[in-house]
């Protein structure tokens, strides 16, 4: 793998932070890290839908995983050593959240749809078409809650690789109270993870498509989530 392919892997430097700054970032990392590993590894996985995800593979082409922000707790470890890139945000709590990713396996583009988000983007289309999967949390960074945004979008039109939305349902959480309300899988709960089928967008589409494709992307997560809504 090229050095520059080799870039979103690693730890970016904490230079510009002050020291309680490195120190809480540091904390911040380690501190996910273990808990998500600590908790993840006790869950009974069930898994739906693989079948997509192993057509893609055949046709050559690499998955831009779709899901929504409550979900990323337990989807971060089913989906971890894969070499996935994620975008996370500039911010000092994106800088942790790198990091804890990249403990997972994944790499990391900053940006978000507030700053910096066309480069971020635009690095993300280069990755893609080196073979690097991607992956989206679409309603974030910061909702409205299951309200899908268009980056995903984008990005197939750009790479012509499809978008793969996907869910993790737990039988058994906790919800964090913050605007994603963020699950947290008790111990030893079952788990599914659910592969809805790829939605591919076309490279020529103008802004109806696009929108079109984004409703489309809605309504499969909003299926995916749906015995959960109703609990809810």
């Amino acid at each position: 793998m090229a050095e520059e392919i080799k870039q979103p892997y690693k730890f970016d430097s904490l230079a510009n932070y002050k020291f309680s700054e490195r120190a809480l970032i540091r904390i911040a990392d380690i501190g996910f890290y273990v808990v998500i590993g600590l908790v993840c590894r006790t869950i009974r996985w069930d898994t739906v839908g693989l079948e997509h995800l192993a057509n893609i593979e055949a046709e050559k082409r690499v998955p831009i995983f779709c899901l929504w922000h409550d979900r990323l707790f337990a989807g971060t470890y089913f989906l971890r050593d894969r070499g996935i890139v994620v975008i996370t945000s500039q911010s000092r709590d994106g800088e942790y959240i790198a990091r804890f990713l990249k403990r997972f396996g994944f790499g990391t583009v900053r940006g978000s749809s507030t700053r910096g988000g066309v480069k971020a983007l635009v690095e993300m289309i280069r990755l893609m078409r080196v073979g690097l999967p991607m992956a989206f949390t679409v309603d974030g960074p910061r909702g409205p809650r299951y309200e899908a945004k268009t980056g995903a979008v984008l990005l197939a039109k750009k790479t012509g690789n499809p978008m793969v939305p996907f869910s993790v349902e737990c039988e058994k959480f906790w919800t964090v109270k913050s605007w994603d309300r963020l699950q947290i899988p008790k111990p030893f709960t079952r788990a599914k993870f659910v592969v809805a089928s790829p939605i591919d967008v076309s490279p020529d589409s103008e802004d109806g498509a696009i929108e079109k494709k984004r409703n489309e992307l809605q309504h499969s997560l909003d299926d995916l989530t749906a015995g959960y809504l109703r609990q809810t």
